[in-house]
């Protein structure tokens, strides 16, 4: 990791306003934030070497949605042991969402800044562990 509590994020969201006011908030939190608006778009930001501590992942985007990018990035030895969370208005209970998605956390949307917090930090902290 960066500094001594900061954590490179990959936020992956195609809701334009979400990505920009939660990037912000993430970043006057000390933590370094690349974007992504879909699932395709994170793919070609992690093949160019930008590789985050946590992905902050949405389950519904056009062109690659979060349910492929997961299947994808399972798929690939270099990147399947970053750990993810999962942020969405998806409808389906936590518990499917951990099962299915297989990742570290999931916070329904309307997310709830704190509980996001918790989750990377939470997911951080597995990495390094």
């Amino acid at each position: 990791m960066l500094a001594r509590d900061a954590v490179k994020i990959l936020l992956v969201d195609d809701d334009e306003s979400i990505c920009s006011s939660l990037k912000e908030h993430l970043q006057e939190e000390g933590h370094v934030v690349a974007t992504a608006a879909n699932g395709q778009q994170a793919f070609r930001l992690l093949r160019r070497g930008d590789r985050p501590d946590v992905i902050v992942l949405d389950a519904m985007m056009p062109v690659m949605n979060g349910w492929d990018f997961r299947s994808a990035q399972l798929s690939d030895p270099e990147f399947a042991n970053i750990p993810v969370v999962v942020v969405s208005a998806c409808g389906f209970s936590g518990r499917t969402v951990l099962s299915q998605f297989g990742v570290a956390d999931y916070v329904p949307k309307p997310l709830d800044t704190d509980a996001l917090m918790k989750a990377i930090t939470r997911a951080a902290v597995r990495l390094i562990a």
